[in-house]
C-alpha cells in the first residue's frame, strides 16, 4: 500500500464530469476514423493533444458534436465506458453532465433517444461493475437562453427518476449565469436539483452570487473565484454550498506560471476559508487524469494530507444529489473503508 493505491481505493463518488469530456481516447481515435467523420489518424491525434499549458477541451466537445458521434449508440458507449473505468478506480457513484443541445442541433439525436441510450449504460454498469449514475443534462450557454429553455421543456417532458438536476457548462465568459434564470427557474418548477458552473475561467466572482442568489442552485463546479470576495465566501461556508473543484482546470495551468502553479491555484486557499470542496476528474482521458491521480493531486500538489481526503470524501457525499437517507448510509460505509484503508497504509508505512 502506498499513496497511490490508496487514492486508487479509496471509495469516492464524482459529482463533476462530463459525458463527452469522459471519452476513452481509443474510442475517440476509433469513431473519428470511422467513414465519413473526415478525421485522420494525425488530425484526431492533434485533436486530443494536451500541452505543457493545455488548451481547454471544448474543441474536443463540439467535434464530437458536430462531425463524430452518429447516433445514441455512441452516448451509451461514452457512458459505459466512462463508468467502467471510474468503478475499477473506487468511484461508487458518479452524476454526470450532458449537454442535449448540441446532440439534438448538429448530431440529430432527439433528447429522448440520447436520454434512454445513456440510462441504458447506467443500468448495464450497475449490472457489470456496482456502481451508480445520475444524469444532468446541461444548458450550452454558447447557445440561446431560449434554447436553454427548450432543453429544460425537454426534460420535463421525458421524465426518469435518474435523470435528477440541471447544469450549465461550455465557456462562462460569453454566458453569463442571468441570461438562464428562466430556464433555472422553470427546472426548478418542475422539481430538478440545481447546479452551475460558475467562477471558471477566473471569471469576477459576481458569477458565482448570481449562480446562487437568481438561479437558487444547491452546489456550484469550479467556483474558484469566490475567493475575491470574503463575505461571498462566509455565505457559501454558513450554507454548506459544496464547491466540486478540478484539480486538473486548464484555466490555470495556462494563466500560473509552471513553478508557482500549484502554490498560487486557489484550491489550495479554499479549505482554509471554510469552503466544502470536492474534487473531480472534469474530462479525465483529455485531461490525462483518473480518479486516482486526481486524489493523489490534492496531496503531492496542493498540500493536502490524508485527513483532509476525508473529509472531501465526505463533503462529495454531502453535495451528491441522493436521498438524504442514503447520504447516511453512504457516509458511514464511506468512513469505514477509509478508516481501514488508513490503517493499512499507516502499517506499511
Amino acid at each position: 500500500m502506498d499513496l497511490s493505491e490508496f487514492c486508487r481505493r479509496l471509495p469516492k463518488v464524482e459529482l463533476h464530469v462530463h459525458l463527452l469530456g469522459a471519452i476513452r481516447l481509443n474510442t475517440l481515435a476509433e469513431m473519428a476514423g470511422r467513414q465519413g467523420a473526415g478525421y485522420s489518424a494525425d488530425e484526431v491525434a492533434e485533436l486530443a493533444r494536451r500541452d505543457a499549458e493545455p488548451k481547454g477541451v471544448l474543441h474536443i466537445l463540439r467535434a464530437l458534436e458536430q462531425r463524430i458521434m452518429r447516433g445514441p449508440e455512441d452516448l451509451h458507449r461514452i457512458a459505459y465506458e466512462y463508468l467502467e473505468d471510474a468503478a475499477s478506480q473506487g468511484v461508487r457513484h458518479a452524476e454526470i453532465f450532458w449537454n442535449p443541445t448540441g446532440a439534438t442541433r448538429d448530431t440529430g439525436i432527439p433528447y429522448a433517444a440520447g436520454a434512454d441510450a445513456i440510462l441504458a449504460a447506467f443500468d448495464d454498469a450497475k449490472h457489470d461493475h456496482g456502481i451508480s449514475a445520475l444524469l444532468i443534462p446541461s444548458i450550452d450557454r454558447e447557445a440561446t437562453p431560449e434554447e436553454a429553455a427548450e432543453m429544460v421543456g425537454w426534460m420535463a417532458a421525458h421524465r426518469r427518476d435518474r435523470i435528477i438536476g440541471l447544469g450549465i457548462d461550455y465557456r462562462e465568459n460569453d454566458g453569463p449565469p442571468e441570461a438562464f434564470w428562466k430556464a433555472y427557474r422553470a427546472a426548478k418548477r418542475a422539481g430538478f436539483r440545481l447546479t452551475a458552473h460558475a467562477g471558471e475561467f477566473g471569471c469576477h466572482w459576481r458569477n458565482i452570487e448570481t449562480a446562487i442568489d437568481l438561479l437558487e442552485v444547491e452546489r456550484i463546479d469550479h467556483g474558484y473565484t469566490v475567493l475575491d470576495n470574503p463575505a461571498l465566501v462566509q455565505r457559501c461556508v454558513e450554507r454548506g454550498i459544496v464547491f466540486t473543484v478540478v484539480p486538473t482546470n486548464s484555466y490555470y495551468l495556462r494563466t500560473l506560471p509552471p513553478d508557482r502553479w500549484a502554490l498560487d491555484h486557489p484550491i489550495r486557499r479554499m479549505p482554509g476559508a471554510g469552503l466544502l470542496i470536492h474534487p473531480n476528474t472534469d474530462d479525465p482521458p483529455l485531461h490525462r487524469i483518473d480518479p486516482e491521480r486526481c486524489w493523489r493531486m490534492m496531496v503531492e500538489d496542493f498540500g493536502f494530507d490524508l485527513d483532509d481526503l476525508r473529509r472531501f470524501m465526505l463533503n462529495g457525499i454531502l453535495g451528491a444529489f441522493i436521498p438524504e437517507d442514503d447520504k447516511r448510509g453512504l457516509a458511514a460505509t464511506f468512513a469505514a473503508e477509509y478508516d481501514r484503508l488508513r490503517a493499512e497504509l499507516d502499517t506499511a508505512t
